[in-house]
């Protein structure tokens, strides 16, 4: 998005624009659920999008309208205005606007582009949730396990060594470690570096190296969306999330008309792990040839057999658009059910792990003195 836009108090600054809100995907659903109400009301085009602009409360969204509602009214389609703002307008809006403007039927392409939002606006929810809070909790887990090993033990293991006592093997491990939180390792720039601090920092360390490199080296990157789908768990949730995108993608721009090959490229744009961009440009290569969608589906590797079996029902029967939404609600409710369960079960792991930290702790501080009960005993 452009900006360096005019908007009603003339040209902003970058910090300016940098302050506005961005414009979110609730953003957008209020945006078409008002062009749909408008243009089932009859009221113009022009006057719906100045509609829009002059009651919108985001900044950025208000100059983008301003320069769709100029583009317009100077002649061109609303498809047109919409794909110069390429980072707002990715390539299923403009199909189905643009499909919508060729049968004169606008308001199905706004309502189908609601329908479509809403999915997605709800499917990342859902994969924030998924993402956030194993981070925060594992992050929490962390800075307790560091904060114990740097100062509730040093302080146990200071009065282990007033009472001179002979340590079982658990209490020499849990002082090992102990030493390594407390103790700098090195120093950088004549700052201190503790073996606490870059427990904490690994993984932060070491997801920034995994992003550049993924950014950076297109090679590096395939193998690094591999590893992440041969992951348990995760590995599976990734493909749900991926499968569930393209079909709800893919069905809606079926069921606005567009062409399956069209509709299949487009889908593919809301792919993002490479491993699964390719699976998909196989089903486009095998349709391209002439094969069914359903043997696209099962010659890529990646649908279940319930879903390609599904397809072919739709094709046999000349209802696909039906099937493809059913298709779209069995992911939807497939991701919906492993996302809850992983979060079900991070829970719980983690706070087992937290739990024999602690059960260490408290083994290597009382141990040595219940071992070495009798030696007080007889003094």
């Amino acid at each position: 998005m452009d900006c360096s836009v005019i908007g009603k108090g003339g040209k902003k600054s970058a910090f300016g624009n940098m302050m506005e809100k961005k414009i979110k995907t609730r953003d957008l659903i209020q945006l078409f659920v008002h062009l749909e109400q408008m243009q089932g009301s009859g009221v113009p085009l022009l006057d719906a999008l100045s509609d829009i602009r002059d009651t919108t409360d985001n900044g950025r969204l208000r100059d983008m309208m301003s320069d769709i509602q100029r583009d317009v009214s100077d002649g061109a389609s609303l498809s047109e205005a919409l794909n110069r703002h390429p980072k707002v307008f990715t390539n299923i809006y403009i199909s189905l606007i643009s499909a919508g403007e060729e049968t004169g039927d606008l308001t199905s392409s706004y309502r189908q582009l609601v329908k479509y939002l809403k999915w997605v606006d709800g499917i990342n929810s859902k994969i924030k949730k998924a993402t956030r809070y194993p981070i925060i909790v594992t992050f929490v887990v962390l800075l307790t396990i560091t904060f114990m090993m740097m100062v509730v033990v040093p302080q146990i293991v200071g009065f282990l060594k007033f009472l001179d006592l002979d340590l079982p093997w658990f209490t020499v491990a849990l002082i090992a470690t102990s030493d390594f939180f407390v103790n700098p390792l090195f120093s950088i720039l004549g700052i201190p570096i503790f073996g606490g601090f870059i427990v904490i920092g690994i993984p932060v360390l070491a997801y920034i190296i995994m992003k550049t490199l993924h950014k950076n080296s297109e090679a590096i990157a395939y193998k690094i969306d591999q590893v992440f789908l041969s992951l348990p768990i995760f590995g599976e949730l990734i493909r749900k999330i991926t499968i569930a995108r393209y079909s709800q993608t893919f069905a809606a721009l079926f069921s606005s008309g567009i062409d399956v090959v069209s509709g299949l490229k487009s889908s593919r744009d809301t792919v993002s792990n490479l491993v699964m961009i390719d699976a998909m440009k196989t089903v486009e290569r095998l349709v391209q040839s002439g094969s069914p969608l359903s043997e696209a589906f099962n010659g890529c590797g990646e649908f279940p057999s319930l879903v390609i079996r599904m397809v072919k029902v739709g094709e046999e029967s000349g209802k696909l658009s039906p099937v493809l939404d059913q298709v779209s609600e069995f992911y939807t409710q497939d991701v919906n059910e492993a996302i809850d369960g992983m979060i079900e079960m991070i829970q719980p792991t983690l706070t087992a792990i937290l739990g024999l930290m602690i059960a260490w702790i408290a083994a290597g501080s009382l141990g040595p003195i219940y071992m070495n009960l009798g030696n007080f005993m007889d003094f």
